[in-house]
């Protein structure tokens, strides 16, 4: 198992980028096999989950060629429609190639997606949807595979019972191609679906959003190749901005886009962090004591919940008492135990809340008693250095973030899952300040 060793105490100054949106990269990869016709995409990072969508493919019988940070994908003939259930298990948007697999095949076997654990994040929802657009799916418990057949996708109007940004992505993919037109009702916002529908109508689709939650897909009979940017990761940009700020230092991040990150930068605000917004970035900045803030997750266009363990980790500096409740997942505090070991003070509770069934956008019936879905964090505190793992792909960006402002030698195991969503994340920390190093099994 590979690990950071992270020397504490370090101010973080310069300049960095930040990699193309994962949450776009991946879905990109997707929409190409809609066409058998040439479609290239630039600014891809490289990360752990993009190889393996990389490998999918391939086993499925597309060309891959991948550039500096780009890829050229070529799907003249998919020969398989079953996914492989061992990379299916290292990423979740594998479940969606249900979409080209439905349209140029006629037929699907997709494993339950892998992934980051983070709650049960129901595919029910994609499910059904997929169903409505007359295809037929069953799951079979003994092999774990949902098993999909279409004599020919046509539209319908589908609403989806609670906000799915992946569940609204896959219908798109899989009515692109259907007969008539697809009407999705309560449909999700986050400027990754718009990225991704920018795509697809560049290849020759009819996508629009009619109002902020509704989506319009008319079918076409085919697309075409093109060519593709895609824009910067929010998620990375929230993690240089923490980690500039905790560490008292000053860094300027290229190309971040301030609307983007809008919510985050009121939060900010409101915990007297510093940032100035120029021309071509924004520049992050500890300018005062930080101060303790409330906080809630919600779907887009709010708080997101992949930066709600990073900002805990920020509210571990700041004065007073700062609370984060969780309204996306059921049970995403996980990482608070590490945070611990490294002398955070922090309690784990439920709040009183009225309207569950309205507030919290995960299944009731996924909910547990031994789940919680907010925390206290007490502040300012002095981090000290610990051993400890990363869970997912954001709380372990957390750890990292704890362990730059700690005092001591930390060392972080588990960093594999970090790789998933971060492209050289301890060279580009390096390059700005950070004292982090990976050390291999062999290298004991």
């Amino acid at each position: 198992m590979n690990k950071f060793i992270v020397q504490g105490g370090k101010v973080l100054n310069g300049t960095t980028n930040v990699s193309g949106a994962k949450n776009v990269a991946l879905k990109t990869l997707v929409a190409a096999c809609l066409t058998s016709e040439k479609v290239t995409i630039e600014n891809i990072p490289l990360i752990s989950d993009f190889f393996v969508m990389v490998d999918i493919m391939k086993d499925l019988g597309i060309s891959v060629v991948i550039t500096d940070h780009g890829v050229e994908i070529e799907a003249k003939e998919i020969k398989k429609h079953q996914i492989p259930l061992d990379k299916a298990a290292l990423a979740r948007t594998s479940s969606m190639f249900i979409s080209p697999l439905l349209a140029r095949v006629g037929e699907a076997i997709i494993p339950n997606p892998g992934g980051c654990r983070l709650g049960a994040r129901p595919i029910d929802r994609t499910i059904e949807g997929v169903k409505q657009l007359s295809a037929t799916i069953s799951y079979f418990s003994d092999d774990g595979y949902f098993h999909a057949k279409t004599t020919g996708l046509k539209g319908a109007t589908y609403r989806f019972e609670k906000n799915t940004h992946t569940g609204t992505e896959t219908l798109i993919l899989t009515a692109v191609l259907a007969k008539g037109t697809t009407i999705l009702e309560n449909a999700a916002e986050e400027p990754e679906i718009d990225e991704l529908i920018d795509l697809l109508n560049k290849m020759g689709a009819k996508v629009k959003r009619t109002s902020k939650r509704k989506i319009e897909i008319i079918g076409v009979d085919k697309l075409h190749g093109t060519h593709f940017r895609i824009q910067p990761d929010r998620n990375e940009i929230i993690t240089f901005a923490i980690a500039a700020i905790i560490t008292k230092g000053d860094v300027f991040i290229k190309d971040a886009n301030p609307l983007a990150i809008k919510d985050f930068l009121e939060q900010l605000d409101q915990a007297h962090g510093g940032y100035e917004v120029k021309k071509d970035g924004i520049r992050f900045y500890y300018k005062d004591q930080l101060v303790a803030t409330d906080t809630t997750t919600s779907i887009f266009p709010g708080f997101m919940t992949d930066w709600q363990a990073p900002w805990a980790v920020l509210m571990t500096q700041a004065t007073g008492v700062s609370l984060v409740h969780e309204t996306v997942f059921e049970n995403k505090f996980g990482y608070v135990k590490d945070l611990k070991r490294m002398g955070a003070k922090i309690e784990l509770f439920n709040p009183s809340v009225e309207k569950p069934e309205e507030l919290y956008n995960f299944n009731l019936a996924d909910d547990k008693k031994t789940y919680f879905h907010a925390i206290r964090v007490y502040g300012p505190t002095q981090l000290h250095d610990a051993v400890v793992s990363t869970i997912d792909i954001r709380a372990g960006a957390a750890i990292v973030l704890a362990a730059l402002v700690a005092k001591g030698r930390t060392t972080i195991f588990g960093i594999e899952k970090l790789d998933r969503g971060y492209e050289d994340f301890e060279k580009r920390l390096t390059n700005i300040g950070a004292s982090i190093k990976r050390l291999k099994e062999e290298d004991e």
